[in-house]
């Protein structure tokens, strides 16, 4: 069934006009279902521990919005004016949900997920167990893993083009502090700590100050990091300045609970934010 899917998705890509084809309409719609349940994935992890992104599935996506009539809807007395309805059902589904928690229809959102008042598009994927705090936004297509905490103002950025951009993936019992901002298909690796207000994005310089010579990553936090952020200095034809980084600072240890509070696991590295 997915290989037939696929391929009707590859065709209507290529070919819009095949938009205006009846059983074209009802495949896009039928991958939007699956993204809405969490059988398929924009993006999938593999067995050597690397991320596969699905491109058509993103194409789906990308393909649904042309398919789809403006519509007024209505919850109690607000009103939005939209292509594509909002999630429902979250008490079969066994998620907690408080005013004003929106999640689009066509992400999936796992059992005992708490949505305080956020924002979840189209495509995200949301694990077991996880809480999106205030105001935090996820974007189309990201991959947040199980346990993970996303704290109050934190932006993770949404992508669907270019197709074969890789979404931002968060994994298993991550910590995200206050006002983060994770954009450009940043991988924050399993148990990792981020303090408020680290921006990663695909550039940053992510620098591991534990030893005595300091190591460089980009687009990727390692498991059980505790990260701060930095500045370096950057030479420009107009004179150096300070530029924004994010620095290791530490590793979260093993006798910390996965639940702990960000500034704890801070404390245990010297360091408050």
């Amino acid at each position: 069934m997915v290989h037939d899917l696929k391929e009707i998705i590859e065709q209507a890509w290529e070919d819009r006009e095949l938009l205006k084809d009846k059983d074209t309409v009802i495949a896009i719609k039928s991958i939007i279902d699956e993204l809405d349940t969490g059988r398929i994935r924009a993006a999938e992890k593999d067995s050597d521990d690397t991320w596969r992104v699905n491109e058509w599935v993103k194409k789906a996506v990308i393909l649904y919005f042309p398919t789809q009539k403006m519509q007024l809807i209505e919850v109690g007395p607000f009103q939005f004016h939209d292509k594509i309805k909002l999630k429902s059902g979250y008490d079969q589904l066994g998620v907690r949900v408080v005013p004003h928690a929106i999640a689009r229809y066509g992400s999936y959102v796992s059992k005992d997920v708490v949505m305080m008042p956020s924002y979840v598009n189209i495509g995200a994927y949301i694990d077991s167990g996880t809480m999106i705090d205030t105001w935090a936004t996820v974007g189309s297509c990201a991959q947040i893993g199980k346990g993970v905490h996303i704290s109050g103002g934190v932006g993770i950025g949404g992508v669907l083009e270019p197709i074969q951009a890789s979404p931002v993936i968060v994994e298993d019992n991550a910590f995200i502090g206050s006002r983060c901002i994770l954009v450009e298909g940043v991988r924050i690796g399993k148990e990792a700590v981020l303090g408020a207000n680290v921006t990663l994005t695909a550039s940053t310089k992510i620098f591991d100050v534990t030893g005595n010579v300091p190591k460089e990553f980009k687009g990727y936090v390692p498991a059980r990091s505790v990260v701060i952020p930095g500045s370096y200095t950057k030479k420009f034809p107009a004179g150096a300045y300070q530029v924004s980084c994010a620095l290791i600072i530490g590793e979260r240890k093993e006798s910390t609970d996965k639940k702990t509070s960000l500034n704890n696991a801070l404390r245990e590295n010297d360091v408050a934010v």
